[in-house]
């Protein structure tokens, strides 16, 4: 069971199966919520939020952990994770794929469901990190992140205006219940200026189109229908590039798990499906 009470999920923890736990690595403590409540196991989904975010924009996902366990990461930073010290850009990405890494190895969880920035760090640590997975799920993201300059510009000087507009028609949500835009302006303003700003510069810096196809990992890219931050055009390079299949899910923008989590998670199963008959 889990609810929301003003804000991030707050749930009944049960250990093993159900817990907010933390993992030690590189002289700092990363957070996440793990779930496990399937009979088989299966290869285990660690699912990375995005800019601005924490574990809790995964909420819908833990009803997938009666097909395979499923873990959510508190980046650094974010959430109830340390955070470091590091530069917007390469530093900030790979201090995040630490985090990953360590949480995935402490879950032997081996499938990256990484949304939009979270997206780019399940990318880096598949091209660059030695661990076993077992595939990638990639949510309104993109080998190339480009964020407009003037949004930047408007998260350093008016953060308050900056979310406004993230939350504005087919950016962060299509068509959502006011419920659901509170909780997300109330995770920006818990995660706070700084560390969003950081999430923002280090997304733009972000480009691995080149090398997309060193990935030899299936994936499956997952785009809302009116996600005008991350568009479908960014997905289709995966399907060019590499093992990856495509699809889009309707009434749904960039946060497409939180406004349609029903249809992202048989998504998610069609890819777990994929990877069943493939071994």
């Amino acid at each position: 069971m889990y609810v929301w009470l003003n804000g991030p999920a707050i749930y009944d923890c049960q250990p093993p199966t159900y817990c907010m736990q933390t993992v030690d690595h590189h002289g700092r403590s990363t957070a996440y919520r793990y779930r496990d409540v399937s009979e088989s196991g299966g290869p285990g989904l660690c699912c990375i939020h995005g800019s601005g975010g924490s574990h809790a924009v995964w909420e819908g996902q833990f009803e997938l952990a009666d097909r395979t366990p499923v873990a959510a990461v508190d980046l650094s930073g974010h959430g109830e994770s340390e955070d470091i010290d590091a530069d917007p850009g390469y530093e900030t990405l790979a201090g995040y794929a630490e985090d990953v890494v360590a949480v995935a190895e402490a879950t032997d969880c081996r499938v990256l469901v990484g949304h939009s920035l979270g997206g780019a760090v399940a990318l880096s640590v598949a091209l660059d990190d030695d661990i076993s997975l077992a595939g990638l799920v990639l949510t309104a993201t993109g080998a190339r992140l480009a964020v407009l300059s003037d949004l930047i510009d408007l998260l350093v000087t008016d953060f308050e205006q900056a979310l406004s507009f993230l939350h504005g028609p087919d950016r962060l949500f299509h068509d959502p219940d006011p419920e659901i835009l509170e909780r997300s302006r109330t995770l920006f303003a818990e995660t706070g200026q700084a560390v969003t700003v950081r999430d923002f510069k280090t997304a733009n810096r972000f480009d691995e189109r080149g090398r997309l196809g060193e990935i030899e990992l299936p994936a499956t890219a997952i785009v809302g229908e009116h996600d005008r931050l991350t568009p479908l055009r960014y997905h289709r390079h995966f399907t060019a590039e590499m093992d990856c299949s495509l699809l889009r899910i309707e009434n749904a923008a960039h946060l497409l798990m939180l406004e349609q989590p029903a249809v992202f998670n048989s998504a998610v199963e069609m890819f777990l499906d994929r990877l069943e008959a493939d071994y």
